[in-house]
């Protein structure tokens, strides 16, 4: 039996699920992250496409570098999603527009090369100067 896990923006408009475990969890400290979403940091969780669904709603696409679209709630403005041609066969979540977040606990730290130097989160976890993609 998979797990089924679901979320959706802070207005409610956009819902969306998907199947599997919680893993492929990580920090984003890219410059690009902390402009579209105002945070220092975005926690991104790695899924299969196939096993991701909207539910309700239909996001807004912003395509902010030539490679990376971003999906968020036409109407409160929640980042929800990022497709990357990069990896086109999985699609990465925003771990806080989970219904429960506090499950997905971060498993590494990607971009770190842009990390802003006063920032000190979850300092034992491995990080990556740029994002390797999992295997």
């Amino acid at each position: 039996m998979s797990q089924l896990h679901s979320g959706g923006c802070h207005c409610g408009h956009i819902r969306y699920q998907f199947s599997g475990p919680l893993q492929d969890i990580a920090h984003c400290h890219c410059s690009i992250c902390r402009k579209v979403s105002g945070g220092i940091v975005t926690t991104w969780i790695t899924v299969p496409a196939a096993n991701f669904q909207w539910l309700t709603g239909t996001p807004s696409r912003y395509d902010s570098s030539g490679s990376c679209a971003r999906y968020f709630c036409p109407h409160c403005g929640a980042q929800l999603a990022l497709v990357t041609q990069l990896s086109p066969e999985s699609i990465d979540l925003t771990i806080a527009t989970l219904d429960h977040p506090e499950s997905a606990p971060a498993e590494r730290h990607i971009w770190t090369d842009s990390q802003l130097p006063w920032l000190h989160l979850d300092e034992q976890l491995p990080g990556e100067p740029e994002e390797t993609l999992q295997v």
